[in-house]
């Protein structure tokens, strides 16, 4: 394995552990906040740790294995940002549900997080050339 390989190797990693440390703390706030919400949960609150880790640890899991580069500034901002728009939205849509209220502007944060990791992955394979 060249160095070259290597480095990039140990950036993925770090990545993955830096998208396991959101995956866990989102993971306790929400149970925080599920243990005080008197018996009221919420699904998108109790799963809003599984955005970070399935769409953030995976994929740069794979980026480590096979030894990849990290992908363009602009691919690699609009996936991460779309990750965090899934995670907070999912959250958001929890802290809704358990104050037993609703809001249909919530969905805004389903269509820019989707639209935001599609945009990354577009310009990632424009720009990997």
């Amino acid at each position: 394995m060249s160095t070259s390989e290597c480095n990039h190797t140990k950036s993925a990693v770090k990545r993955a552990i830096f998208y396991l440390a959101v995956s866990i703390f989102t993971a306790v706030c929400g149970g925080i906040y599920e243990h005080f919400g008197h018996g009221v949960y919420s699904y998108f609150m109790l799963y809003a740790f599984a955005f970070p880790l399935i769409l953030g640890v995976l994929p740069n899991l794979i980026f480590a294995v096979r030894g990849k580069p990290r992908p363009h500034k602009a691919a690699y901002n609009l996936y991460n940002s779309g990750v965090a728009t899934l995670t907070v939205g999912s959250f958001f849509e929890g802290v809704l549900e358990v104050y037993g209220t609703t809001n249909d502007l919530v969905y805004v944060y389903l269509l820019l997080g989707v639209a935001f990791i599609f945009s990354g992955i577009i310009v990632h394979l424009a720009t990997r050339g």
